[in-house]
């Protein structure tokens, strides 16, 4: 591995797919409440580990109990 985020593409709607907290903490909080966070997310029907990192478009994301993160973006030239 090169260090580099696994790039995953867009989600799949159609895939089972963990959600994103985009916003804010209240949004973050109702979707904990939702159901308890497991050791992985989902993306695209793949299972990835906590604090995995992921690429999607120009997004990172990081899976934190069940939940996407955003974590920064994926382009160089606008970080």
């Amino acid at each position: 591995m090169d260090g580099k985020p696994f790039n995953a593409g867009a989600q799949d709607p159609e895939l089972k797919n963990s959600p994103v907290a985009w916003d804010s903490e209240e949004e973050t909080e109702a979707l904990r409440e939702e159901g308890p966070g497991g050791p992985v997310c989902f993306f695209n029907d793949e299972a990835y580990d906590h604090d995995t990192v992921i690429k999607s478009g120009t997004v990172l994301l990081r899976c934190d109990r069940g939940i996407w993160f955003p974590a920064g973006s994926s382009d160089p030239d606008n970080p």
